[in-house]
Order: C-alpha cells, then structure tokens, then sequence
C-alpha cells in the first residue's frame, strides 16, 4: 500500500485514496471531497481502478464478515448447559402387580353442579403400562373417542364435556392390554368392559365422591380391581 492507491474500507462502506500515513498503522484515506480519514491499516484493502469501493460487493463483504464473527463468538454449550431429555422410569409400588383401572368422572365446579361440565379420566392404579381404546355406542356402532398408553399409577385425561352430550355415555367401552417394560412380567388377561353409565347420577351431588385418585369428588366405575374384571362384555 502507497500514496495514491485506491482503497476501500472492510468494516463499514466507502473508500477514498491513499493520502499520507501517520505511524507504521495508521493510512489517511482522502474521500472525493477532499476529506482525509485517519484508519488503521488492517482496515482498509486495496482495490483495483476499475473497482468502486461504493458497489454491493463491499456490502455483501461487510455482512458476511460481521456473520463469520458472530459464528466465531458464537459459545459452545455446555453439557450441564443442555435441556434435560432423560425421563425416570415409573415407580412400582407393593401390592401394584394386581390389575385396577376406573373410569372417571369428575365434575369441574363441584358447588355448582347444576352448571358444570366434566371430564373424563382413566385411572391405572397398577404396576403395568395400559395400552387403552376408549368408545361409546351410537346404536348399533361404535365411536372411537381415545386411545393411547397410561403409564404405571397414574391416570389419563380424555375429553371435557358439557350435560348436552351425556346421552354420548350412556355405554361406554374400554379395551386394555397390560404389559411391562425392560423386566419380566406376569401375562394378564386383556380388559374388554362394557359400561353401562347412570347420566341421572350426574345431577345428584351424593353420586360424586370422596376417592384416592381426585382431590375433589368423582363418579367412578371400577373396569378392573385386583385382576378381577368388574364390568363384562
């Protein structure tokens, strides 16, 4: 780089000529109104005559090395840094080897019965996972309203509802297969309960109540209890 070399700046756009230099880092640069610029030397590169310093190509510099520091700059993250993934297995409880399920119905405001709507639940209060479909009847047919897995003690939510569709569960039906993970298990006979669902019970509050399962009171109906099927196709 000497006087008279056309240059253009790295970190910012423009350019000028070589005027003087001031030190062994500093290059004054001489704008087309005659302004001179003190800049450091690592700032400015020179360009051929042909070349504009005010073209998009020094732009397009300028962004890609602002994007090379920021990917530079950028801190790894450390593994104590990182989003917890791993989930513990499910706790087995004594006595839990014997399959119960419940399906359950819990009214959202309890003190005003009259104006509540419900949810469903199905409740796993066994040591097995619960692969579950849960229907109602439409006649002679049937309507799919959920299915899933329930892990070990532990219960599902499947759907809110207002008291225009309880005629929906008047009969309901549930088909469960039990099964463990990673260990050996006892074979269990799959569940197929057909329910037949009392809607008058929903306008009684002494219908709903006090269990193990809800902090408030629910109607329940036991599917299955100590591998004892309940209610039976």
């Amino acid at each position: 780089m000497k006087i008279g070399d056309k240059v253009r700046f790295l970190s910012e756009v423009g350019g000028g000529k070589v005027a003087g230099f001031q030190g062994k880092n500093i290059v004054l640069v001489e704008d087309e109104d005659g302004f001179q610029m003190p800049m450091m030397i690592n700032e400015v590169v020179v360009v051929s005559d042909d070349e504009s310093y005010e073209t998009t190509r020094m732009v397009e510099s300028k962004a890609k090395a602002q994007h090379a520091v920021v990917e530079e700059e950028e801190p790894e993250i450390e593994p104590a840094d990182r989003p917890i993934t791993f989930k513990p297995k499910p706790e087995e409880r004594k006595g839990g080897d014997k399959l119960s399920a419940y399906l359950a119905f819990v009214p959202m405001d309890i003190k005003e019965l009259s104006q509540s709507r419900f949810e469903t639940y199905i409740v796993n209060d066994s040591n097995y996972y619960m692969r579950y479909v849960y229907m109602t009847a439409e006649g002679s047919a049937w309507k799919l309203r959920a299915e899933g897995e329930i892990e070990p003690n532990c219960k599902e939510f499947i759907e809110e509802f207002g008291r225009e569709e309880l005629n929906d569960f008047e009969h309901c039906c549930l088909q469960i297969i039990a099964y463990k993970r990673d260990k050996h298990y006892l074979l269990k006979t799959p569940v197929n309960a057909q329910v037949r669902v009392d809607t008058v019970k929903f306008y009684k509050l002494h219908a709903f109540r006090e269990n193990d399962f809800f902090e408030q009171p629910a109607l329940i109906y036991t599917l299955i209890e100590n591998d004892v099927q309940k209610v039976k196709l």
